[in-house]
């Protein structure tokens, strides 16, 4: 028994090993400093901060959803629509709008293949509210939740933490508000995945 339990550790401690080896901080991934506030208690948090507009993030989604399906149980996943630019506001607006009706889930995917597919141009608050009409909201439901007190705060609060994320482009996926990392430092998306699972475990086992 103390034999298959120590060649069991031994095992675990080459894995560890083998991952620090593989994930080097400074290279395939940056500590925040100083670390971010999380909201999932005892919980891992990731996030993955991305853009509607942007190609490499649409690239990512099937992956990531993939992974979603099989992510940890001790992983929290949430998305933040960052705001590197007055313009990429409108969909941090779109996106929190879209929560508070209801429907972000059926907006999501759509909004993506809308634009990159489909070459829509939804990218003013005018030219998405017919969009959302074909997604189960009125024009008029949009441009309430759109402007509201709510969907303002929520905006603002994303774009700061852009800021104090300290990214420098997107997809970025941030890990306990400590580590950020993305697939051009991780070395694709696959690696990217692999590295959140490394970080996740190494802060749950804390």
């Amino acid at each position: 028994m103390h034999k298959i339990l120590l060649a069991a550790l031994l095992a675990c401690l080459t894995l560890t090993a083998h991952a620090d080896d593989e994930f080097v901080a400074g290279q395939h991934y940056q500590l925040i400093t100083p670390a971010q506030p999380t909201t999932t208690g005892d919980k891992v948090e990731v996030l993955e901060l991305f853009w509607y507009g942007c190609p490499h993030c649409f690239a990512f989604e099937p992956a990531l959803q993939e992974w979603l399906k099989k992510k940890p149980d001790y992983v929290q996943f949430a998305r933040v629509p960052a705001v590197f630019a007055h313009n990429w506001e409108v969909h941090a607006r779109a996106y929190f709008a879209a929560q508070q009706l209801g429907i972000l889930d059926k907006i999501h995917e759509p909004l993506f293949e809308a634009i990159h597919k489909d070459n829509r141009k939804l990218f003013t608050e005018d030219e998405l509210a017919p969009f959302f009409a074909e997604h189960g909201a009125t024009a008029e439901q949009f441009h309430q939740a759109y402007n509201s007190f709510e969907v303002d705060t929520k905006t603002r609060h994303v774009i700061a933490a852009t800021r104090e994320y300290g990214i420098s482009g997107v997809p970025a996926l941030i890990i306990n508000g400590k580590y950020r990392s993305s697939a051009q430092q991780a070395g694709g998306f696959d690696n990217l995945l692999k590295l959140v699972e490394f970080l996740a475990a190494k802060e749950h086992n804390r």
